[in-house]
């Protein structure tokens, strides 16, 4: 177990741009100077790194305010050309950040390389948006008067990124913020360093100035300590759900903004209408791609009835065609997960739902590397259901799916909002107006009709219930890191 020493207090005095404003934080001394990376590949360690100290922190805090003023000053355009030169840069870096995904998360190296793919889609998109985004909104003309809302960044962003898609996670909150006149401190998991370092030698290289765009290695403690500081202005935090109460309890004596992006247990509905080869297709590649470990996968299916056998049964051949094993192989497309307990988790889930009598259907052995005890979880299809079961309400984030029949749309939507969740939710069918009907009851984020497991970034990213609060992306991922101040003058 970790051994904590006693809060320590720090106070920095920041610079006169704030007026010799103090700020006061504080920062709890974990005895654990570094962290280990276990890479799934082969549970080997990959590389040790060191956590920020206490000074660490302060200075960063400090170069983050010393910039301030600097920063927000830079005319916008030229704030979107810098940024634009790191996603440039990161671009120009496909085949090192599919390395570093493959080795750090295990995702086919085949396959990794698309995450750049999405992280210019959508950071191009925010750049492009940006000037109609953060303009002034002048309502209807006042005789005498001058009357405008204008757009001001927070300050200082923090953003407590996941690992599962290391880079399209952060750029969801990292270019608006940037582009909107916020500076960024950069707190990546655990699971993925490169990542953050990438991440820092791309607006380095695009010339950003010191103190706008930092990364800091952090215990929890100390991440905890920082969220309740005086030098944050904003958190952006993707994980668990338990992991979002504990960032919104350690920001509830400040009037800050949260973006939680928590857990899922995203729905399918597969009408009696559907193509059913195209929903087979997509939805076992939305079920599994990256191992299942996808904010937005697919965790549950519900099928009419009157296709049900049919649909069952091309999933499984489908599924069955995977080439499951070692991701820095070229011709594997289904690696291991990222590490063995996670692994096990979903072991366990399934295990609890055949003892409560539901059908595995892929037979053990089919997949030769699946490995009990490590993170080589082969994918499995589970049939006779129902949601007395953890595997269809629990998250499981893993390479496994349920699916039932259903006698019609009643059942389905009565199945889809029974959960604790609300990311995403698809329906196959021919009939759009049934969708429409569909998506206007079912309590999520983001309802899809013939696709899945997909973020546009000209649409709201957002969700509902335990899934959390907060929007990315679209003209509204900026209104969540802005701030308005109204302007109001009598000219006459």
């Amino acid at each position: 177990m970790k051994a904590i020493n006693p809060l320590v207090v720090i106070v920095a005095a920041l610079g006169a741009e704030l007026g010799c404003v103090f700020i006061v934080f504080l920062i709890g001394v974990d005895m654990s100077t570094t962290f280990s990376v276990v890479s799934p590949v082969d549970g080997q360690v990959l590389a040790e790194y060191g956590y920020a100290s206490g000074e660490d922190i302060r200075q960063a805090l400090e170069a983050s305010q010393q910039v301030a003023l600097t920063w927000q000053n830079t005319p916008l355009a030229q704030r979107k050309v810098l940024v634009g030169q790191a996603i440039d840069w990161l671009v120009s870096q496909r085949d090192r950040i599919a390395e570093a995904i493959a080795q750090q998360i295990g995702r086919p190296i085949a396959q990794a390389a698309g995450e750049v793919r999405g992280l210019e889609e959508r950071a191009r998109h925010m750049i492009a948006i940006a000037d109609e985004a953060l303009a002034d909104n002048y309502p209807a003309p006042k005789e005498g008067f001058t009357r405008f809302l204008r757009r001001e960044p927070l300050g200082t962003v923090l953003v407590l990124a996941p690992w599962n898609y290391p880079f399209l996670t952060a750029i969801n909150t990292i270019v608006p913020a940037l582009v909107a006149g916020n500076r960024v401190i950069l707190k990546h998991s655990s699971q993925v360093p490169l990542v953050a370092k990438i991440f820092d030698e791309a607006f380095k290289a695009a010339g950003l100035p010191n103190g706008v765009f930092q990364v800091l290695h952090m215990t929890h403690d100390d991440t905890l300590a920082l969220i309740g500081s005086e030098g944050i202005d904003f958190v952006a935090f993707t994980g668990s759900v338990e992991g979002g109460r504990t960032v919104q309890r350690a920001a509830a004596e400040r009037f800050i903004g949260l973006g939680l992006e928590l857990g899922g247990k995203d729905p399918a509905y597969v009408r009696a209408d559907a193509d059913l080869n195209n929903a087979v297709e997509n939805l076992v590649d939305g079920a599994f791609f990256n191992s299942g470990q996808s904010c937005c996968g697919v965790e549950r299916i519900y099928v009419h009835a009157s296709l049900y056998d049919d649909f069952v049964a091309q999933f499984v051949e489908l599924t069955k065609g995977y080439r499951f094993g070692n991701p820095m192989d070229a011709n594997t497309n289904l690696g291991p997960m990222v590490r063995a307990r996670a692994a096990d988790f979903v072991r366990q889930q399934i295990a609890d739902a055949v003892a409560a009598g539901a059908k595995t259907l892929i037979p053990a052995g089919h997949f030769t590397h699946d490995a009990p005890g490590t993170a080589y979880l082969a994918p499995q299809v589970l049939v006779d259901v129902d949601h007395r079961m953890r595997l269809m309400t629990e998250e499981s984030f893993g390479p496994v799916i349920g699916i039932m029949p259903v006698s019609g749309d009643e059942e389905a939507l009565r199945l889809m909002n029974d959960s604790d969740f609300g990311l995403t939710a698809s329906i196959w069918t021919t009939d759009a107006d049934a969708a429409m009907a569909l998506a206007d009851q079912i309590e999520t984020g983001t309802v899809f009709m013939n696709r899945c497991d997909y973020l546009d970034p000209a649409l709201a990213w957002t969700g509902v219930k335990d899934t959390g609060r907060g929007v990315s992306l679209s003209a509204l991922g900026y209104a969540q890191l802005t701030r308005v101040k109204s302007i109001h003058f009598r000219t006459a």
